[in-house]
């Protein structure tokens, strides 16, 4: 019996040692934190609710039923209608698909801009540096909100169509986002250019631009993964502030937060709760459950920071 025991103890220590690589030993540690898997399921659920669930309604984003004009939930409209009839369940969903790739086409923005001018500040160093740096500078000085809805005012008087608005608003706030991915980077490469592996680059005679991109970036992607992912839920509370003041994603384009804007009086503020919660629960669940994840990416891929 003690031999077995002995046997199969080897078996599982081979089995460890054979099959762990760096990213499965980075899932494993984010398995054993309860909170990022539960942020990680509701965002799993909020993307199905928000690019599946429409193939499942009998309704459409813009089905209106004058007759039922703000009517409670019931059996056929189970969230209830707004103002003008329409499905709140249904539009929920396609306010979904607008929040979502607002935040994730914006951070995708914030990382290439912002990962490319870091690493290039942090390779090259000396004037190269102190130029992006400055930049960086003058754009952390800008008054980020009070930019937004200057432009989103621009927009508006100038009457740009809701879809080609979505498109200008994921490009700005990628654009005026991407200086703390950038002071990241640099901080990273700035360590990372000063090791061996690099010095055997350097001894190989490969070109810079391949000396950043093929081996200084793919070392800062644990980083910028966890950057980008806390990002996502802030580019979403933007979208969603700026649609709220009318100065975001227009109607008839649905989404979160212009679904709350829609609630502009006191008396549907307060006897018709279903016209505002919904987009707002949706909203807090999203932010919620991407802050949960971030933070146990954080913790699985560098557990010396968690305290």
């Amino acid at each position: 019996m003690l031999k077995k025991e002995k046997k199969l103890k080897e078996k599982e220590i081979i089995y460890n040692t054979e099959t762990l690589s760096p990213w499965k030993i980075v899932f494993r540690r984010l398995r054993k934190n309860k909170l990022a898997m539960i942020g990680l399921g509701i965002l799993i659920f909020m993307f199905l609710f928000s690019f599946i669930g429409p193939f499942l309604t009998p309704f459409g984003a813009e089905t209106m039923n004058f007759a039922m004009k703000k009517a409670p939930p019931n059996s056929t409209y189970l969230l209830g209608t707004d103002l003008l009839g329409r499905d709140i369940l249904t539009r929920l969903m396609y306010a979904g698909r607008v929040s979502l790739l607002v935040g994730i086409v914006a951070v995708v923005i914030e990382i290439i801009i912002g990962g490319t001018l870091g690493a290039i500040a942090g390779y090259y160093g000396g004037i190269v540096d102190a130029i992006i740096m400055r930049i960086v500078d003058i754009f952390l000085c800008v008054p980020f909100l009070p930019i937004l809805i200057i432009l989103g005012a621009i927009m508006s008087d100038r009457n740009v169509s809701p879809e080609i608005r979505i498109m200008y608003l994921m490009f700005i706030i990628g654009l005026l986002s991407w200086p703390s991915i950038a002071r990241l980077v640099r901080g990273q490469i700035l360590s990372l250019r000063e090791q061996e592996f690099m010095q055997a680059a350097e001894a190989l005679g490969l070109k810079d631009s391949r000396k950043i991109f093929k081996h200084l970036i793919p070392n800062v992607i644990p980083q910028i993964i966890v950057s980008a992912t806390l990002s996502i839920g802030g580019a979403i509370m933007i979208e969603s502030a700026l649609s709220y003041l009318g100065m975001g994603v227009t109607p008839p384009q649905a989404s979160w937060g212009n679904m709350i804007q829609s609630v502009n009086n006191f008396i549907d503020l307060m006897k018709r709760p279903w016209l505002w919660i919904p987009p707002g629960i949706c909203i807090f669940l999203t932010v919620m459950s991407i802050n949960l994840l971030g933070d146990g990416l954080r913790d699985a891929l560098d557990p010396k920071l968690k305290k």
